[in-house]
């Protein structure tokens, strides 16, 4: 009798509250996602593949789980009349905690960034929600209600679970029996959703969305049964997919379509790749590849730490979802399968940091997306212009990390420049040494906060009045990348704000003489007084002729650190020893002739000094230590 009271305690039902990042999630998937409604289907059916994907690795080392039910498939099943559409499978299934856990929150480092990126464009929204690997919720957009019966591989037929809501911020949960293992999910359609229980409709969807999935997809061959979900499948069954894994079959036989569907699948994204490669590798190592390139970046792409790489499977055993072991962090971005002959099925992410094939096949793997992205850049700029907006932050990364490919990646490098009035990064550096005079051999560049910041640093002016072409380097990333490069095709890379700059000494026609300069020796005791009045703030003034239109500004010492990323640097936290600056001037403009004119009035001549150091420390982008003052003396000045 005990034992009667204590089992149907076990199955009374439980009401819980969905977690506050879900119910927000929930209620843009009801009311926001009109025209992308079909993805629950292609959502749900994806789910179902992973399970049994899942069981198929576990089963590896617990053969026990298969049981003698060894043949792992997803059944659809529907009534019309009713208006419910089911998937199933047989896959790992579920525990009570796993139901809980994964069906009432979402439990993925990110979640805060993620729903911040949620912006009510269903595109946009339909790609995020299918990468974060929250479509399960995708149900509700078609259905009042969403059933779930699951049972663990492993457990008792004794210990089911039964997961029921109607996405307003609640489920239920309880305790069922149930015989087979792994999970059914039925939806029950709004009313005018109902469309989706039709079988010709569902089957053109499947089809559609989901016949690369390498396990059976069935639904009824001829009259839709209604049937129990945990009745085992009948023989008046069909499949309704290929069933077969895409990276095994010939290139020669798959349309571009079914390479589009399959990125899809395993990208979790609405939107078509920008290019993908397929190869088949046979001698002293076999695999099979499948690598895609996205059209967009997701939201944590910049995350270092999140989890990247591509599916591993062995011997076509899935093996795990983020094998980052096979691509090098600068290729986060790439998605795809990677399938290999010779790895034993029990290897772990240890044994993959150690193994020499997988080395090999790493290096191999990234010569193969470069490959990649030389064809798209040459056959479609456009489309590879999408690439570098979305990657480029990223891959320049390569240029560091990956020495051996670096000449490669260098030629996949674009640029603003003052060549173009295009802000955007589009030059090469080819393109760069083409156009160059034939006797200037550095690559001149600047780094700032942005393009337009740098178009506007007063140090760009002799090399504009010169018709020299700058990179401008506005990346967080570009100084530390710049700074591991020593030339491009005999170039050497120059940062034209470090050190003193001769005129004279560049390339191109020489400016015309300056009108109206002062003595220099004159000029030289100006400079000598203005250093005595700034002190500390600066280690030198001194006279410059890289500056043809502003009066000042600041220039680095050869060997110091680009203000760019000192400002990471300290962002992160770190502590930086102290470097100082220093003040150029350019003694022919009026502002410096003003100053030699006002020197002996003390005050003035202070305040004319602090204005043209202020100006410099305001165009380099650095911040006034005091701005309050600077107001102050701007306003005297105009007083006088």
């Amino acid at each position: 009798m005990a034992q009667d009271t204590s089992a149907r305690k076990t199955r009374r039902a439980r009401t819980r509250s969905f977690q506050a990042e879900v119910r927000q999630l929930l209620k843009l998937m009801i009311h926001s996602l009109y025209s992308h409604k079909e993805i629950f289907l292609r959502e749900l059916i994806s789910n179902a593949s992973d399970a049994c994907d899942r069981l198929r690795f576990e089963a590896i080392s617990s053969p026990e789980l298969l049981a003698d039910d060894t043949d792992l498939a997803i059944a659809v099943d529907f009534d019309a009349g009713e208006g419910w559409v089911e998937v199933s499978d047989n896959g790992i299934g579920m525990s009570e905690d796993e139901v809980i856990q994964q069906l009432g929150t979402i439990a993925k480092s990110g979640t805060s960034d993620f729903l911040a990126g949620l912006s009510g464009n269903e595109q946009e929204d339909a790609r995020l929600i299918g990468q974060f690997g929250v479509g399960f919720y995708s149900s509700f957009i078609v259905a009042s209600r969403v059933e779930v019966r699951t049972r663990r591989a492993g457990l008792d037929a004794g210990e089911g679970v039964s997961w029921s809501s109607e996405g307003q911020g609640k489920f239920t949960v309880r305790s069922v029996p149930r015989d087979r293992r792994g999970t059914s999910v039925r939806l029950y359609l709004k009313e005018e959703e109902k469309g989706f229980a039709e079988p010709y409709y569902l089957r053109s969807l499947i089809r559609r969305y989901s016949d690369h999935i390498a396990f059976p997809v069935t639904m009824p061959g001829t009259e839709a049964g209604d049937q129990d979900d945990d009745t085992e499948a009948g023989p008046s069954r069909e499949v309704v997919n290929t069933a077969q894994a895409l990276w095994t079959r010939p290139k020669r036989d798959i349309k571009p379509e079914e390479y589009q569907e399959f990125y899809r699948h395993i990208a979790r994204d609405s939107e078509d790749p920008l290019c993908h490669a397929h190869n088949q590798v046979e001698g002293r190592r076999e695999y099979s590849s499948l690598l895609f390139v996205p059209r967009r970046a997701p939201f944590d792409l910049f995350n270092r730490e999140s989890p990247r790489g591509v599916k591993l499977y062995v011997q076509r055993v899935f093996i795990m979802d983020d094998a980052e072991q096979f691509l090098p962090l600068y290729l986060r971005f790439v998605r795809g399968v990677v399938d290999s002959r010779d790895l034993p099925l029990n290897v772990s992410r240890e044994l993959l940091q150690q193994n020499d094939d997988v080395r090999a096949m790493r290096q191999a793997l990234a010569r193969r997306v470069l490959d990649m992205l030389d064809r798209l850049a040459g056959d479609d700029a456009d489309d590879y212009q999408v690439f570098w907006d979305e990657f480029g932050r990223v891959f320049k990364e390569g240029v560091v990390e990956d020495a051996s490919n670096r000449d490669r990646i260098l030629a996949l490098l674009r640029f603003a420049s003052t060549s173009s009035d295009d802000d955007r990064q589009t030059e090469t550096l080819e393109n760069y040494a083409r156009r160059k005079p034939d006797d200037q051999n550095e690559i001149y560049y600047i780094a700032a906060a942005s393009p337009a910041a740098a178009r506007s640093s007063p140090q760009l002016e002799v090399f504009t009045q010169r018709g020299l072409e700058v990179l401008l380097l506005s990346d967080p990333i570009d100084e530390w990348v710049v700074g591991h490069l020593s030339e491009y095709e005999g170039l050497r890379f120059r940062d034209i704000t470090r050190g003193a700059l001769a005129a004279d000494d560049l390339p191109g026609t020489a400016p015309v003489e300056a009108a109206d300069s002062i003595d220099s020796d004159d000029a030289e005791a100006l400079l000598k007084r203005m250093k005595s009045v700034l002190g500390e703030e600066v280690s030198d003034v001194r006279s410059t002729s890289r500056l043809t239109d502003s009066p000042s500004c600041l220039a680095l010492g050869e060997h110091e650190m680009g203000v760019q990323m000192q400002r990471i640097l300290r962002a992160s936290g770190q502590e930086l020893p102290e470097t100082k600056p220093i003040l150029e001037i350019n003694t022919s403009h009026g502002l410096f002739r003003r100053l030699a004119l006002r020197e002996g009035d003390a005050e003035l001549f202070e305040d004319l000094t602090r204005l043209l150091h202020e100006q410099a420390v305001l165009t380099q982008g650095r911040d006034l230590d005091n701005p309050g003052e600077f107001v102050r003396r701007v306003n005297r000045l105009l007083e006088a």
